[in-house]
């Protein structure tokens, strides 16, 4: 009985942040007309509500040239760290992109591994895997490459085979998984002996306070969902990943502050007097390797 509720539970959460992102889709991202817009009525998902997306994205370590080289709509502002960055990666590689949105690390990664490699994105929402491919002409065009393309499917169950992937990449989507040790154990099983991962994602400090924790918005915010940087550690480990190193990255969360966000407000609002949402969370940059 107790199972069956769980999966009820984590169903509910997957079916939330579906909504929420499809919406994100819809509506252009986060630099859509009028402002900002994204999960929670007019609230971001991982985002600047009130400022631009490119602007999050310089401020968390993107490349001015390559942003400027992307499609039209590629950033969304959903990003909380550099994954493609992280990755170092090698032209011949196949990489999978986990919650792939509209593509951006996709199309950054691209050019990287060049003709002889090959780029996969993996979304579970429909919406965005529908705008991911509708940008791949812009790509094809700008780079005379044909090395991209996108999936529908949840984390849990990647639909890519065993062994097939040199590098996994993901930015700011683990958390927003309600199974994440299967997450992992799935990351393990599609990587090549000697593969890697690079994720971007967030993480807790210290647990967050039960009346944040329940709220909507800081779900989809990508805040509610993440665990302790400790749990990630573990997940990993018990994967049967090696070699793991985890550098937390404050500033993201200094960032979504200096940009005023409302959704963010409302969940420092929550938290007890005188706390800093840097208090609770992080970004975390997490790298890995399948043994050989």
């Amino acid at each position: 009985m107790s199972g069956s509720s769980d999966e009820k539970n984590a169903q509910a959460v997957r079916e939330q942040v579906r909504a929420g992102y499809a919406e994100v889709a819809r509506a252009g991202g986060l630099d859509a007309a009028g402002g900002g817009s994204g999960c929670c009525s007019g609230q971001s998902c991982c985002g600047p509500a009130a400022g631009t997306a490119d602007a999050l994205a310089r401020k968390i370590g993107y490349d001015e040239a390559e942003l400027a080289a992307l499609p039209d709509g590629a950033n969304m502002g959903l990003s909380c760290g550099n994954p493609t960055a992280l990755a170092a990666l090698q032209p011949g590689e196949v990489v999978l992109d986990l919650g792939s949105g509209g593509g951006l690390d996709c199309f950054l990664a691209g050019p990287r591994v060049g003709p002889t490699g090959r780029v996969i994105g993996v979304d579970m929402t429909p919406e965005m895997v529908s705008k991911a491919r509708h940008n791949v002409a812009a790509y094809q065009a700008h780079s005379g490459l044909d090395n991209v393309d996108f999936r529908l499917g949840e984390i849990e169950h990647l639909p890519v085979a065993d062994g097939s992937v040199d590098v996994v990449i993901s930015n700011c989507v683990l958390n927003l998984s309600p199974d994440k040790p299967q997450v992992w154990r799935e990351l393990a099983r599609v990587l090549k002996p000697g593969g890697r991962v690079a994720v971007s994602d967030l993480a807790l400090l210290r647990p967050l306070p039960e009346e944040v924790q329940g709220m909507v918005a800081a779900l989809v915010g990508c805040i509610a969902g993440a665990v302790l940087v400790s749990d990630t550690e573990r997940f990993a480990r018990e994967a049967g990943l090696v070699d793991i190193l985890l550098e937390q990255k404050p500033d993201y969360v200094a960032h979504m502050t200096s940009f005023a966000d409302p959704l963010y407000q409302k969940i420092v609002a929550a938290l007890p007097a005188a706390a800093k949402l840097g208090d609770y969370v992080t970004s975390l940059d997490v790298s890995a390797r399948k043994p050989r």
